[in-house]
């Protein structure tokens, strides 16, 4: 089963860029982030004409996260326990039945913490206190799970071109990868670099400054799997490619392909 995740960076913006993606990529979940959609308004039939199941947590102009299925999606919840005053479309799960057994999926979007130090940056930290105890919580399930999405969060300094440009960023501060580093040691493995070792592996490329073109990107778009999802794991690839077709997303889908 192919399952992939993409920053789409607005629904309306990649009307077309994602559906082309999808026709040529056909995975089989795709867990998205930043519809920049209300439910209501999210084009759910482009999908359901290629023979996806979607789930929507919306948000007007900001946020939202969806999941797009090719097989029925059961169980399905929004919005990452820990905190009933936070308003923000940042997580979705539901349930997915394989071939071999059930599997949980969690999209997310995890909020980017800048200006740091300041208010934003304590949402994002606080954030990630909540993931580490749904991660937990999930653990205790004994159900085989996956936690993917725009994570905000570059882990390593291999996973930034020009890393000392990013080191007061609140996606590359102490704090952030110390929140990184606490989740994998629950036991969670990072599948791209399960696969793929060193330096010059990109998930995001800003639109200003020739980024693209000169390959200045970073890696912030990520799959965590517990240990049973880990033993499914086949391969796990970056589209790079995409970044230079028309009308791109600043980021480009990452995908794995489990035994499942």
């Amino acid at each position: 089963m192919k399952i992939a995740t993409f920053n789409i960076n607005g629904i309306k913006a990649r009307i077309e860029a994602l559906p082309n993606w999808l026709d040529d990529a056909q995975p089989d979940v795709v867990l998205l982030q930043e519809i920049k959609s209300v439910d209501e308004n999210f084009p759910s039939e482009i999908f359901e004409e290629r023979g996806y199941n979607v789930e929507t947590h919306g948000q007007k102009s900001f946020n939202g996260v969806a999941i797009l299925s090719k097989r029925p999606l059961e169980d399905v919840t929004c919005g990452l326990p820990g905190d009933n005053t936070d308003q923000q479309a940042r997580w979705i799960e539901a349930t997915v039945v394989g071939e071999k057994e059930a599997l949980r999926l969690c999209g997310l979007y995890l909020p980017n913490g800048n200006p740091a130090p300041g208010p934003k940056y304590d949402y994002k930290l606080a954030w990630m206190a909540r993931l580490q105890a749904r991660a937990e919580a999930l653990l205790a399930e004994e159900m085989p799970f996956l936690m993917a999405g725009d994570y905000n969060i570059i882990p390593q300094a291999e996973d930034a071109a020009t890393p000392d440009a990013w080191r007061d960023d609140a996606l590359f501060r102490p704090q952030s990868r110390a929140a990184w580093r606490k989740l994998l040691n629950l036991g969670l493995t990072e599948a791209f670099r399960a696969r793929t070792q060193g330096p010059g592996h990109y998930s995001f490329w800003d639109y200003q400054a020739g980024a693209w073109n000169r390959n200045n990107g970073i890696r912030i778009d990520h799959f965590l799997l517990s240990p049973r999802c880990a033993d499914m794991l086949r391969d796990c690839q970056i589209d790079k490619d995409v970044r230079g077709h028309d009308k791109p997303s600043d980021h480009v889908p990452v995908w794995v392909d489990l035994d499942f």
